[in-house]
Protein backbone atom coordinates (compact mmCIF):
# COMPACT_ATOMS: atom_id res chain seq x y z
CA UNK A 1 0.00 0.00 0.00
CA UNK A 2 2.45 2.35 1.30
CA UNK A 3 6.08 0.73 0.30
CA UNK A 4 7.19 3.34 -1.90
CA UNK A 5 5.92 6.43 -0.04
CA UNK A 6 8.36 8.34 1.85
CA UNK A 7 6.76 10.18 5.43
CA UNK A 8 8.11 12.57 6.87
CA UNK A 9 7.86 13.42 10.77
CA UNK A 10 7.78 16.10 11.82
CA UNK A 11 8.48 16.06 15.46
CA UNK A 12 10.75 13.48 16.53
CA UNK A 13 9.08 12.66 20.23
CA UNK A 14 7.82 9.65 22.02
CA UNK A 15 4.18 9.00 19.95
CA UNK A 16 6.56 9.39 16.53
CA UNK A 17 8.82 6.96 17.46
CA UNK A 18 5.54 4.73 18.38
CA UNK A 19 4.36 5.01 15.29
CA UNK A 20 7.57 4.78 12.82
CA UNK A 21 8.25 1.54 14.82
CA UNK A 22 4.59 0.52 14.51
CA UNK A 23 4.84 1.09 10.23
CA UNK A 24 8.43 -0.79 10.42
CA UNK A 25 7.15 -3.32 11.84
CA UNK A 26 3.93 -3.55 9.31
CA UNK A 27 6.60 -3.24 6.88
CA UNK A 28 4.78 -0.97 5.28
CA UNK A 29 7.63 0.88 3.96
CA UNK A 30 11.34 1.03 3.99
CA UNK A 31 13.79 2.77 6.86
CA UNK A 32 15.04 4.67 4.40
CA UNK A 33 11.91 6.67 3.21
CA UNK A 34 10.91 7.61 6.51
CA UNK A 35 12.01 11.40 7.69
CA UNK A 36 12.33 12.20 11.49
CA UNK A 37 12.89 16.08 11.67
CA UNK A 38 13.50 17.97 15.08
CA UNK A 39 15.53 20.82 16.58
CA UNK A 40 18.24 18.39 18.58
CA UNK A 41 20.34 16.51 16.59
CA UNK A 42 21.17 13.98 18.92
CA UNK A 43 17.72 12.71 18.91
CA UNK A 44 17.42 12.16 15.40
CA UNK A 45 20.33 10.44 15.00
CA UNK A 46 19.42 8.05 17.73
CA UNK A 47 16.46 7.44 15.69
CA UNK A 48 19.06 6.94 12.41
CA UNK A 49 20.76 4.67 14.90
CA UNK A 50 17.97 2.77 15.96
CA UNK A 51 15.15 2.27 13.23
CA UNK A 52 17.87 3.20 9.64
CA UNK A 53 15.49 6.22 9.19
CA UNK A 54 16.94 9.76 7.81
CA UNK A 55 17.60 12.44 9.99
CA UNK A 56 16.90 16.32 9.45
CA UNK A 57 16.68 19.16 11.55
CA UNK A 58 15.41 21.59 8.85
CA UNK A 59 11.64 20.96 9.01
CA UNK A 60 11.01 22.49 5.59
CA UNK A 61 13.52 20.44 3.76
CA UNK A 62 12.09 16.92 5.21
CA UNK A 63 8.69 18.05 4.07
CA UNK A 64 9.22 19.26 0.67
CA UNK A 65 10.70 15.43 0.33
CA UNK A 66 7.65 13.62 1.66
CA UNK A 67 4.41 12.38 0.06
CA UNK A 68 2.98 12.22 3.49
CA UNK A 69 3.92 14.51 6.64
CA UNK A 70 3.02 13.43 9.66
CA UNK A 71 2.81 16.17 12.52
CA UNK A 72 3.72 15.07 16.07
CA UNK A 73 4.69 18.18 17.76
CA UNK A 74 3.64 19.36 20.67
CA UNK A 75 0.37 21.42 20.77
CA UNK A 76 1.63 24.82 22.62
CA UNK A 77 4.52 24.61 19.70
CA UNK A 78 2.34 23.64 16.75
CA UNK A 79 1.65 27.65 15.24
CA UNK A 80 4.68 28.54 14.83
CA UNK A 81 6.19 25.44 13.54
CA UNK A 82 3.59 25.41 10.63
CA UNK A 83 4.15 28.56 9.55
CA UNK A 84 7.49 28.03 9.73
CA UNK A 85 6.95 25.28 7.02
CA UNK A 86 4.32 27.64 4.98
CA UNK A 87 5.09 26.52 1.22
CA UNK A 88 7.20 23.90 1.69
CA UNK A 89 4.51 20.92 1.45
CA UNK A 90 4.01 19.39 -1.51
CA UNK A 91 1.08 20.57 -3.09
CA UNK A 92 -0.45 16.55 -3.17
CA UNK A 93 1.23 15.35 -0.44
CA UNK A 94 -0.77 14.30 2.47
CA UNK A 95 -0.39 16.11 5.75
CA UNK A 96 -1.35 13.76 8.90
CA UNK A 97 -1.55 15.71 12.27
CA UNK A 98 -1.76 14.01 15.50
CA UNK A 99 -1.42 17.00 17.27
CA UNK A 100 -3.89 17.20 20.29
CA UNK A 101 -6.41 20.58 19.57
CA UNK A 102 -5.18 21.74 16.47
CA UNK A 103 -8.13 21.52 13.96
CA UNK A 104 -7.86 20.74 10.15
CA UNK A 105 -9.05 24.68 9.51
CA UNK A 106 -6.24 25.91 11.89
CA UNK A 107 -3.46 23.62 9.89
CA UNK A 108 -5.06 24.07 6.93
CA UNK A 109 -4.59 28.38 7.36
CA UNK A 110 -1.38 28.11 9.38
CA UNK A 111 0.13 25.64 6.71
CA UNK A 112 -1.28 27.21 3.46
CA UNK A 113 -2.02 23.17 2.49
CA UNK A 114 -5.64 21.85 2.59
CA UNK A 115 -4.76 17.83 2.19
CA UNK A 116 -5.20 16.87 5.91
CA UNK A 117 -6.07 14.33 8.04
CA UNK A 118 -6.15 14.38 11.95
CA UNK A 119 -6.11 11.52 14.10
CA UNK A 120 -6.29 11.53 17.77
CA UNK A 121 -3.92 8.45 18.95
CA UNK A 122 -3.29 7.72 22.78
CA UNK A 123 0.01 5.90 24.79
CA UNK A 124 -0.96 2.30 23.94
CA UNK A 125 0.37 3.02 20.60
CA UNK A 126 3.58 2.72 21.80
CA UNK A 127 3.27 -0.92 22.57
CA UNK A 128 0.81 -1.24 19.44
CA UNK A 129 -2.29 -1.23 21.39
CA UNK A 130 -3.56 2.06 20.74
CA UNK A 131 -7.15 3.23 19.16
CA UNK A 132 -7.02 5.91 17.25
CA UNK A 133 -10.00 8.34 15.82
CA UNK A 134 -9.51 10.15 13.03
CA UNK A 135 -11.47 12.03 10.42
CA UNK A 136 -9.88 14.05 6.88
CA UNK A 137 -10.48 16.97 5.17
CA UNK A 138 -12.73 17.14 1.85
CA UNK A 139 -9.70 17.34 -0.49
CA UNK A 140 -8.24 13.98 0.99
CA UNK A 141 -8.38 11.59 -2.00
CA UNK A 142 -9.83 7.95 -1.25
CA UNK A 143 -6.26 6.71 -2.03
CA UNK A 144 -4.87 8.95 0.82
CA UNK A 145 -7.36 8.09 3.30
CA UNK A 146 -6.57 4.27 2.81
CA UNK A 147 -2.59 5.77 3.48
CA UNK A 148 -3.58 7.18 6.46
CA UNK A 149 -5.58 4.04 7.95
CA UNK A 150 -2.85 1.78 6.96
CA UNK A 151 -0.77 4.11 9.09
CA UNK A 152 -2.47 4.50 12.03
CA UNK A 153 -3.50 0.53 12.06
CA UNK A 154 0.32 0.11 12.27
CA UNK A 155 -0.10 1.02 16.10
CA UNK A 156 -3.25 -0.41 17.07
CA UNK A 157 -7.06 0.13 15.95
CA UNK A 158 -8.28 2.95 14.36
CA UNK A 159 -12.31 4.11 14.30
CA UNK A 160 -12.92 7.01 11.18
CA UNK A 161 -15.51 9.68 11.94
CA UNK A 162 -16.87 12.44 9.43
CA UNK A 163 -17.39 15.27 11.84
CA UNK A 164 -14.28 16.71 12.78
CA UNK A 165 -15.67 17.21 16.74
CA UNK A 166 -15.53 13.80 17.16
CA UNK A 167 -11.41 14.21 17.96
CA UNK A 168 -12.20 16.41 20.74
CA UNK A 169 -14.34 14.33 22.28
CA UNK A 170 -11.57 11.37 21.75
CA UNK A 171 -9.30 13.65 23.40
CA UNK A 172 -10.77 13.63 26.24
CA UNK A 173 -12.05 9.83 26.61
CA UNK A 174 -9.60 7.55 24.85
CA UNK A 175 -6.71 10.02 24.40
CA UNK A 176 -6.73 11.54 27.71
CA UNK A 177 -8.10 8.25 29.42
CA UNK A 178 -4.96 6.49 29.84
CA UNK A 179 -4.32 9.51 32.87
CA UNK A 180 -7.73 8.62 34.30
CA UNK A 181 -7.06 4.49 34.76
CA UNK A 182 -3.36 5.10 36.10
CA UNK A 183 -4.78 7.30 38.25
CA UNK A 184 -7.72 5.03 39.74
CA UNK A 185 -4.95 1.88 39.78
CA UNK A 186 -2.64 4.06 41.70
CA UNK A 187 -5.63 5.22 44.56
CA UNK A 188 -6.28 1.63 44.74
CA UNK A 189 -2.54 0.71 45.48
CA UNK A 190 -2.16 3.13 48.06
CA UNK A 191 -5.56 1.88 49.57
CA UNK A 192 -3.94 -1.75 49.15
CA UNK A 193 -0.50 0.32 51.33
CA UNK A 194 -2.86 1.35 53.89
CA UNK A 195 -4.55 -1.69 54.42
CA UNK A 196 -0.83 -3.27 55.36
CA UNK A 197 0.23 -5.10 51.99
CA UNK A 198 3.69 -3.95 50.41
CA UNK A 199 4.03 -1.53 47.39
CA UNK A 200 4.77 -4.17 45.23
CA UNK A 201 2.23 -6.76 46.44
CA UNK A 202 -0.46 -4.00 46.12
CA UNK A 203 0.76 -2.98 42.71
CA UNK A 204 0.91 -6.26 41.09
CA UNK A 205 -2.90 -6.97 42.87
CA UNK A 206 -3.86 -4.15 41.33
CA UNK A 207 -2.20 -4.36 38.01
CA UNK A 208 -3.56 -8.39 37.32
CA UNK A 209 -6.98 -7.24 38.76
CA UNK A 210 -7.27 -4.22 36.16
CA UNK A 211 -5.95 -6.88 33.58
CA UNK A 212 -8.01 -9.81 34.14
CA UNK A 213 -11.13 -7.67 34.11
CA UNK A 214 -10.06 -6.17 30.43
CA UNK A 215 -9.62 -9.72 29.52
CA UNK A 216 -12.73 -11.20 31.31
CA UNK A 217 -14.70 -8.51 29.37
CA UNK A 218 -12.75 -8.94 25.62
CA UNK A 219 -13.45 -12.48 26.01
CA UNK A 220 -17.02 -12.86 27.46
CA UNK A 221 -19.90 -13.83 24.99
CA UNK A 222 -21.38 -10.99 22.71
CA UNK A 223 -24.68 -10.47 24.42
CA UNK A 224 -22.97 -10.55 28.18
CA UNK A 225 -20.84 -7.94 27.76
CA UNK A 226 -22.88 -5.24 29.24
CA UNK A 227 -20.11 -3.43 31.97
CA UNK A 228 -23.38 -3.26 34.38
CA UNK A 229 -24.14 -7.03 34.09
CA UNK A 230 -20.37 -7.24 34.49
CA UNK A 231 -20.19 -5.78 38.08
CA UNK A 232 -23.49 -7.07 39.10
CA UNK A 233 -21.80 -10.30 38.56
CA UNK A 234 -19.41 -9.50 41.02
CA UNK A 235 -21.86 -7.62 43.37
CA UNK A 236 -23.65 -9.70 45.95
CA UNK A 237 -26.54 -8.29 48.08
CA UNK A 238 -24.94 -6.72 51.85
CA UNK A 239 -21.36 -8.31 50.13
CA UNK A 240 -18.01 -6.53 50.44
CA UNK A 241 -18.51 -5.07 46.71
CA UNK A 242 -21.63 -3.70 47.26
CA UNK A 243 -20.27 -1.61 50.48
CA UNK A 244 -17.36 -0.81 48.38
CA UNK A 245 -19.67 0.53 45.20
CA UNK A 246 -22.36 1.97 47.94
CA UNK A 247 -19.12 4.64 49.15
CA UNK A 248 -17.98 5.57 45.73
CA UNK A 249 -21.46 6.29 44.25
CA UNK A 250 -22.47 8.47 47.69
CA UNK A 251 -18.77 10.03 46.56
CA UNK A 252 -19.61 10.80 43.42
CA UNK A 253 -17.40 8.52 41.31
CA UNK A 254 -19.36 8.06 38.41
CA UNK A 255 -19.99 12.39 38.41
CA UNK A 256 -16.58 13.00 39.43
CA UNK A 257 -15.06 11.02 36.10
CA UNK A 258 -18.35 12.37 34.11
CA UNK A 259 -17.44 16.20 34.88
CA UNK A 260 -13.19 15.31 34.34
CA UNK A 261 -14.07 13.92 30.77
CA UNK A 262 -15.90 17.08 29.80
CA UNK A 263 -13.42 19.22 31.20
CA UNK A 264 -10.54 17.75 29.23
CA UNK A 265 -13.52 18.32 25.91
CA UNK A 266 -13.49 22.24 27.11
CA UNK A 267 -9.84 21.98 27.15
CA UNK A 268 -9.41 20.18 24.05
CA UNK A 269 -11.95 22.67 21.92
CA UNK A 270 -9.95 25.64 23.55
CA UNK A 271 -6.66 24.81 22.41
CA UNK A 272 -7.70 24.58 18.65
CA UNK A 273 -10.40 27.85 19.53
CA UNK A 274 -7.65 29.94 16.91
CA UNK A 275 -8.65 28.45 14.25
CA UNK A 276 -12.40 29.51 14.52
CA UNK A 277 -11.02 33.26 15.29
CA UNK A 278 -8.72 33.28 12.43
CA UNK A 279 -10.82 31.44 9.47
CA UNK A 280 -8.61 29.79 6.83
CA UNK A 281 -7.97 32.66 3.84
Amino acid sequence: MIQDVTIAFIGPGVMAEAMLSGILKKELTKPELILTSGPFIERVEELKAKYGTQPFTNNREAANKAEVVILSVKPQRVEKVLEDMKGSIRPDALVLSIVAGASISKISRCLGHDIIVRAMPNTPAQIGEGITVWTSSSTVSEEQKKIAQSILSAFGQEIYEEEEDYLDKATALSGTGPAYVYLFMEAMVDAGVHLGFSRRIAERLVIETLRGSVDYYDNGVEDTRHLARLRNQVTSPGGTSAEALYYLEKAGFRTAISRAVWAAYQRSRELGQDADTHPPE
